[in-house]
């Protein structure tokens, strides 16, 4: 099980490496986090990492940002808040994301999570009780590369 602890904004960027880092080869991430514990700020954080110039924010009501990673890789920041039926992430073409070379980086996967492929590394983000958030995934449930 790997856990991270961010312990304020600026250890985003220590942390997000550090993710990276661990989970190299994983191309699906689902984040999972109560409202405000921090997902589209550290998907912010990663695209940084990953060398995506342009504003990262938050795909609320377009469903799915694209944006180039520094290595040209596509990279598709989705929000599925919003949705209330799983075909309606199924019409922004949800299959061809996910089944696309891109790496995908999901907010409230839960509601699509009949969806969310085997592969795809589950991340859950609390807040503790000082502030600090913890990132904790488990890559033994991913095959990846």
């Amino acid at each position: 099980m790997g856990k991270i602890i961010i312990k304020d904004i600026p250890d985003l960027k220590r942390a997000a490496g550090e993710f990276l880092r661990q989970t190299r080869g994983v191309r699906i991430y689902a984040f999972y986090g109560s409202m405000g514990a921090g997902k589209t700020t550290f998907i912010s954080a990663l695209c940084s990492e990953l060398g995506v110039e342009d504003e990262v924010a938050s795909p609320t009501f377009t469903i799915v940002n694209e944006y180039r990673a520094a290595d040209g890789t596509p990279v598709y920041h989705f929000d599925f808040y919003r949705i209330d039926k799983v075909s309606e992430a199924l019409d922004i073409g949800y299959a061809e994301y996910i089944d696309s070379p891109g790496i995908c980086l999901m907010e409230w996967p839960e509601k699509i999570e009949e969806l969310i492929p085997e592969d795809a590394l589950r991340v859950h983000i609390t807040e503790d009780a000082d502030g600090s958030r913890t990132v904790s995934f488990d890559l033994d449930k991913v095959n990846h590369a």
